[in-house]
């Protein structure tokens, strides 16, 4: 029995999988079962900034697995201590707490807010949030997320969730008041279709969060961890949340999520108010040094950056040969959204067969997150499988 066969048969079906199973990446590549490669432009969606199997992120975490996984937040963790340092010296944070998922980190933000503002008024516990933003699949999560489709049939929904227009400030204005304990909002909305957020939108956010003390919370899950060109998107537009989210990237595969905070929002969770019996364990944490020690070097970013606006121009330039099938594209750094006229699912399939990783998002939205080490001539090789695609559908 195949693997694909085993899947079918045993694993709940909560996805609809392409009809390809990995065995072994390298860099920017991927090989099956059949020893077919693949020119991976999706990184397992943001998650592997520095490729498959990179050398130093391997051997840590060898190296870690041979002398201790875990022993529970009873103790002290050496590498957890070690990465929230890098973490809080490489941001505006004084205080991390390591937990498994992005879900799960913004599950924590929001209890930290809720727990900040009913602290000060127990009528303080609303949160604003964004329609088309994403921000998991746990309940907490699936409420705050503004996208109907990911919270139908799990209703009710947590209560005392309102949402409001991406970069429209008067949205917010609207629904903030008093009662508003925290605000929820991507620098660039990932599953809502590459759609970053305007500077003047963001730095206004801070000011109503500012005048009505609630707490100001960055999902930098898709974002964070160099995929924009900085090691954190909020760095691109000069305002400072009050909490950042985090995982994806964090652990280059293994899986870890972070809550990173300051000021009022540092010390909110106090002992037995918020737990993870697996969050920044040995195994996890020990990678995720390794790839912050990597991708925070300047000339890594600065690299991100110069291979982002390469891969925009070649985009650009497919769009003018297919005018009939895209209409622009756009994002930062290596967190791309090429703007399709029409549901592009089987540009994403047959993209596979011609043996390059990208995929789908809002619909018409072709997402480009490679590793960041990928290469020009990388980005060049991908640009020609998407145009012998284009042709053959």
């Amino acid at each position: 029995m195949s693997t694909i066969e085993k899947t079918e048969k045993f694993v709940m079906k909560t996805y609809n999988r392409y009809p390809v199973s990995f065995v072994k990446g390298k860099g920017c590549r991927l090989y099956d079962e059949n020893g077919k490669e693949y020119l991976d432009m999706l990184a397992g969606i943001a998650v592997c900034n520095l490729g498959h199997c990179h050398e130093k992120v391997s051997k840590a975490i060898c190296e870690q697995a041979q002398t201790l996984i875990h022993t529970s937040n009873l103790f002290h963790i050496k590498p957890q201590a070690e990465l929230a340092e890098l973490l809080c010296k490489n941001s505006f944070g004084e205080k991390v707490f390591f937990c498994n998922s992005g879900a799960e980190a913004n599950e924590g933000a929001i209890k930290l807010a809720r727990r900040y503002g009913t602290e000060k008024d127990p009528e303080k516990f609303e949160i604003i949030a964004f329609r088309q933003s994403f921000h998991g699949r746990t309940m907490a999560a699936v409420s705050i997320t503004g996208q109907g489709k990911y919270n139908e049939g799990f209703g009710p929904m947590l209560q005392g969730v309102h949402f409001a227009e991406f970069n429209n400030i008067n949205s917010v204005k609207e629904l903030i008041s008093e009662k508003t304990a925290g605000i929820i909002v991507e620098p660039i909305q990932g599953e809502g279709g590459i759609v970053p957020a305007e500077k003047e939108f963001l730095q206004e956010l801070r000011n109503l969060a500012d005048e009505i003390d609630a707490i100001l919370i960055f999902d930098e899950v898709q974002t964070g961890v160099g995929r924009t060109g900085k090691l954190f998107a909020y760095q691109h537009y000069g305002v400072e949340p009050d909490v950042m989210t985090l995982a994806k990237a964090l652990g280059n595969g293994v899986p870890i999520g972070a809550i990173v905070a300051k000021g009022k929002a540092a010390d909110v969770l106090k002992p037995g108010l918020h737990a993870s019996t697996f969050g920044g364990n040995f195994l996890a944490t020990r990678a995720g040094v390794e790839v912050i020690k990597e991708i925070s070097k300047p000339e890594f970013l600065k690299s991100v950056e110069e291979k982002g606006t390469y891969l925009k121009e070649k985009l650009q330039s497919l769009i003018e040969q297919f005018p009939e099938k895209f209409v622009s594209v756009r994002g930062k750094g290596l967190m791309i959204g090429l703007i399709c006229k029409e549901p592009c699912s089987k540009i994403v399939e047959k993209a596979l067969e011609n043996g390059l990783v990208i995929n789908c998002t809002a619909g018409n939205v072709l997402r480009f997150t490679p590793p960041l080490i990928i290469s020009k001539e990388e980005i060049d090789a991908g640009i020609e499988i998407l145009k012998k695609t284009l042709k053959e559908l």
